[in-house]
């Protein structure tokens, strides 16, 4: 149904993709993302009465996508740790003009739930990988879960017919020395990896400019091995710049949100596990939705607060970041929001 967005904000982004997080909650302890010394076990997650229910995402989803929303893509936390997650995909599935609705995962649980993902109507996944040896990668995600258990998960989701895309967060002194065997191993997959710079969401992880391997870098360093030949965008507001390998082996993503922003055409707008409405990734606050949704809004109302919150928008955080900025501003953290 939906082909054009129909509301713009203030500096005319029209509103094309939602993530919803479904969970806070994750297996994994990267540290980038969820530092064990912060997510601990005395951490105290969203008890479950707070989380939006299956029927309350269904409803809004179903608001997003009659105002121009094309693409859904469930997040977290590990999403998958959500029970019953295939049912809320099958009820996004019967919202009529919704053909895309996709899912970022750690991969350690997918082996498991493949199948009845695609069966539901889930289209695409996106693995989030980053280290292909068991060393490095053991400690990027603070557990010693070995790659294993992730490789088959990309597999399972691969022989179910899903899309797989790899995302690799790269830390300069940390696991930059993967860039090569990552771009390597995917290499004739069928699996594109997109590297992504190192963003300073949320406010845990100690985020600093120079811990960030930026987008010539990574790319000139698979060069060296591998010559690449950048592409055009496929779409709109596409995050990734595209480079295939010149000996026709694939293509790659680099993900330059520190060094090479592009919040002129970000159109993505974020619902958190406790149905708040983030308008960037990076923002201090959000709007509830929950609290209007459970106090009998009915669907007018609670379109026009929608239309109204992503036309007053005019967030543009990557083309004003500051190393003294990040210091000082809070924001939501990525395990509440997903990224």
């Amino acid at each position: 149904m939906s082909t054009e967005s129909l509301v713009y904000d203030q500096l005319n982004r029209p509103l094309r993709d939602l993530r919803i997080s479904v969970t806070d909650r994750c297996n994994f302890r990267c540290r980038y993302c969820m530092p064990e010394e912060t997510f601990g076990p005395d951490y105290e997650f969203l008890p479950k009465t707070s989380l939006l229910q299956f029927e309350e995402i269904t409803r809004l989803a179903r608001m997003f996508v009659q105002m121009g929303v094309e693409k859904i893509r469930l997040t977290g936390g590990e999403p998958l740790l959500r029970k019953d997650l295939p049912v809320l995909v099958g009820m996004l599935s019967n919202i009529d003009g919704l053909n895309d609705i996709a899912l970022t995962t750690n991969a350690s649980l997918l082996k498991k739930f493949a199948i009845p993902l695609k069966q539901a109507g889930l289209t695409r996944v996106n693995v989030s990988l980053d280290a292909i040896h068991d060393e490095t990668f053991g400690k990027m995600n603070g557990r010693g879960t070995k790659i294993k258990p992730v490789l088959e998960g990309i597999q399972a989701a691969s022989d179910a017919g899903l899309n797989v895309k790899i995302n690799m967060v790269v830390q300069k002194g940390i696991n930059d020395h993967e860039v090569v065997p990552m771009a390597e191993y995917f290499r004739h997959s069928g699996h594109i990896v997109r590297f992504i710079e190192y963003m300073d969401v949320g406010n845990s992880n100690g985020w600093k400019f120079d811990h960030v391997m930026n987008k010539k870098d990574i790319i000139d360093t698979i060069s060296k091995v591998y010559p690449l030949e950048p592409i055009e965008a496929a779409y709109f507001g596409e995050v990734a710049s595209r480079y295939q390998f010149s000996d026709g082996a694939g293509e790659i993503g680099v993900i330059s949100s520190v060094s090479d922003s592009f919040c002129s055409s970000c159109t993505r707008a974020r619902l958190s596990a406790d149905g708040a409405l983030y308008t960037c990734l990076f923002a201090s606050r959000g709007t509830s939705l929950r609290n209007p949704l459970r106090n009998g809004a009915s669907d007018e109302d609670m379109q026009k607060m929608l239309t109204d919150l992503w036309n007053g928008r005019h967030d543009r955080y990557s083309d004003e970041r500051t190393e003294e900025g990040v210091a000082k501003r809070e924001k939501i953290e990525m395990s509440f929001i997903g990224g």
